[in-house]
């Protein structure tokens, strides 16, 4: 009877003594919901295969930032995008200019892992990220359509990707980032990240009968932001 009544207290003991610790911080813990807008620059290219001689295409990005962390070191981060992606044809000692920008607006949807002190965190985000392009454009100093038949034109280069049309405008992949967040009077908060995308969707039809098996699209992202708390 006692060994059964004291073998309870100390099941009770032991139980209130690791819920405590718990319970307290689970008190004292209040989620945080944050929202802003952020801005930066954008190199990109696209991942041809059969490869293409290209460079980093410059472009911009802008969004709006949803955030939200109901635990101590991980939360969740939301983004609506603005960005220039697309790629730069590398014509080499050749003087040819081709550029083939496009627009995406895109969500990225991204698990936050944030550390540091009270007025100073790092961060890394990753997730998954559709968008859709909404716009391209293309700028070359010389008759890309008929790029086949110019004397000019460098011999044993591709030059199909020159003039095809967009096919697939929808977009999917991955993206991750890391970055410093700085907490101003705990309501304000300016970030600065830098972030890589990597693209899983084809923008050129991609079958045996194509000329592309491969048309992805990745990008190296570094903004600045400033976020508000709301809670």
């Amino acid at each position: 009877m006692l060994r059964n009544i004291f073998h309870t207290l100390t099941t009770l003991l032991l139980l209130t003594l690791f819920a405590a610790p718990e319970a307290k911080a689970q008190r004292h813990y209040v989620p945080h919901v944050h929202v802003g807008g952020h801005a930066g620059a954008t190199l990109s290219q696209q991942s041809f295969y059969p490869s293409v001689k290209e460079t980093m295409l410059q472009g911009i990005t802008m969004g709006f930032s949803f955030r939200y962390a109901e635990e101590r070191h991980v939360g969740l981060v939301a983004e609506l995008n603005l960005t220039q992606r697309g790629w730069k044809e590398n014509f080499e000692e050749h003087p040819l200019e081709y550029q083939h920008r496009l627009t995406y607006i895109e969500l990225p949807v991204m698990t936050h892992i944030f550390f540091g002190s009270r007025t100073v965190k790092g961060f890394i985000n990753l997730g998954p990220q559709v968008g859709y392009m909404i716009s391209d454009g293309i700028k070359a100093n010389f008759n890309y359509t008929e790029a086949a038949t110019l004397p000019s034109f460098p011999k044993n280069r591709r030059y199909e990707q020159l003039s095809l049309k967009i096919k697939n405008r929808f977009d999917y992949g991955i993206t991750a980032g890391a970055g410093v967040e700085f907490v101003i009077r705990r309501r304000h908060s300016i970030t600065l990240e830098g972030r890589y995308y990597y693209g899983l969707g084809n923008i050129f039809p991609s079958s045996r009968s194509d000329e592309f098996s491969s048309s992805r699209g990745s990008s190296i992202l570094v903004t600045l932001g400033y976020l508000f708390r709301l809670k």
